[in-house]
């Protein structure tokens, strides 16, 4: 098995969410290069953030993209050469903010893509600003009277964009997220994944996240059923609310 190690220092805080991210993510891809999928057509792209800093820590080929450019840099890596499997990592900030334009045609292409977005609710590397996704109340350096903002709800967001594969997972739960991020590139278009990930210096969510998260037993039978189990918030949902097969992008582009 690959350790996908560099060697450079890490710089998250220690107790971060994306530890347990890059972990799962380096078992995801071992389980895909040992399904049969060449680790030289395995790249990946990111944005700015403190999401970003995996691509230090991950010795894949791939593209350290500019703020919320992340997607931008992937499609054209996939344009370029359809056969590759592309990650591409965001922030709630990089890719709900900055990037949010990406991230919706991207879906709305139906693209193959994978997105893997690192939620922890807040501009983390820049001191806990609130983000597009922080929650009404958040106190943070930009809202410290509590962020008055109705936040978007990203799984229901993309799906309206038209991702063909939206899923959700947790940074502690890592078998479950494992699954969900093979499942996603493997998948035929446009996946996105929405990870949770606690940010213990500004946005501490384990204890929310360990006493509220819930696996669905399945994936629901429509996009009605699955844009209000997405947005309950007594018991938060983890697993796939959508999977369709459609054209994807590339095939029809080519054609």
């Amino acid at each position: 098995m690959r350790n996908f190690n560099t060697g450079k220092e890490n710089t998250w805080c220690p107790g971060c969410g994306n530890f347990g991210i890059l972990a799962t993510v380096k078992k995801a891809i071992n389980s895909l290069t040992d399904g049969g999928i060449p680790l030289e057509d395995i790249v990946i792209t990111c944005g700015i953030g403190c999401h970003g800093k995996i691509f230090d820590y991950l010795n894949i080929s791939g593209i350290y993209g500019l703020h919320g450019r992340a997607l931008a840099t992937a499609e054209g890596i996939k344009l370029a050469n359809p056969r590759l499997k592309v990650i591409s990592f965001g922030g709630d900030g990089d890719s709900m903010g900055e990037g949010l334009e990406h991230t919706l045609f991207a879906a709305k292409r139906n693209i193959d893509l994978t997105l893997i977005l690192h939620n922890n609710g807040n501009y983390g590397l820049t001191t806990g600003q609130a983000s597009p996704l922080s929650k009404i109340g958040f106190k943070g350096l930009s809202t410290p009277q509590g962020n008055i903002e109705r936040p978007f709800h990203p799984v229901n967001l993309l799906m309206e964009a038209g991702a063909s594969f939206v899923a959700r997972g947790y940074s502690a739960k890592m078998e479950h997220l494992q699954q969900l991020i093979i499942k996603g590139v493997q998948h035929k278009g446009f996946s996105f994944i929405e990870v949770l990930q606690p940010c213990v210096s500004y946005n501490n969510t384990y204890e929310l996240y360990n006493a509220h998260c819930q696996i669905l037993d399945t994936i629901p039978p429509d996009e009605e059923t699955a844009r209000a189990l997405a947005k309950d918030e007594e018991h938060i949902y983890l697993g796939i609310f959508k999977q369709e097969e459609r054209k994807e992008y590339c095939d029809l582009l080519m054609a």
